[in-house]
């Protein structure tokens, strides 16, 4: 008889990325209610507590390993205080994360851009997911393409470890 060791198959698992989805701290747009899309926005003061409340929290999560983050100023601020408070590596960005682009609708109010860009609005609003936004707006699978081979791309990278991603940050 041979001696094996049982594994109750626990060997045969594949080796998952853990992700957690962080999103970006407020910043005085989406204060206001303005559809901030692709626009380049720092956080406010809250959203920088925000942040700070996030990373005080994750310094707790022993299995953090790194963080990505959208380019945007927002999400890499947001992706930075975390960092820096974690002990974490440099924030990775890129532009692959970012937020859906709103084109004709960015930087509107939602009551300005139903008056002055109804029909685009009504495509953000919509559950159609190929209506594309005009003025270089994005359709929902465009976004949904976009960051899911984002999201593939890290995790092959990363297989095991476990990382944040803030909307647009990522963390490992």
């Amino acid at each position: 008889m041979t001696s094996t060791t049982e594994t109750n198959g626990l060997d045969k698992l594949p080796i998952f990325t853990e992700i957690i989805a962080v999103r970006h701290g407020e910043t005085a747009r989406n204060a206001s209610r303005v559809l901030q899309g692709h626009l380049d926005t720092e956080l406010n003061e809250t959203g920088r507590q925000q942040a700070t409340a996030v990373a005080d929290r994750l310094f707790r999560e022993p299995k953090v390993a790194g963080i990505y983050s959208s380019d945007l100023k927002r999400a890499a601020e947001t992706a930075n205080i975390i960092a820096n408070i974690c002990n974490l590596p440099e924030v990775r960005k890129t532009a692959t994360l970012r937020e859906r682009n709103l084109g004709d609708i960015q930087g509107l109010s939602s009551s300005d851009a139903t008056k002055l860009k109804p029909e685009a609005y009504k495509i953000f609003v919509s559950t159609n997911r190929d209506g594309v936004i005009p003025g270089g707006g994005e359709s929902l699978n465009q976004l949904k393409e976009r960051s899911v081979s984002c999201f593939e791309r890290i995790a092959k990278k990363h297989k095991g470890i476990f990382l944040l991603y803030t909307t647009q940050v990522l963390i490992l």
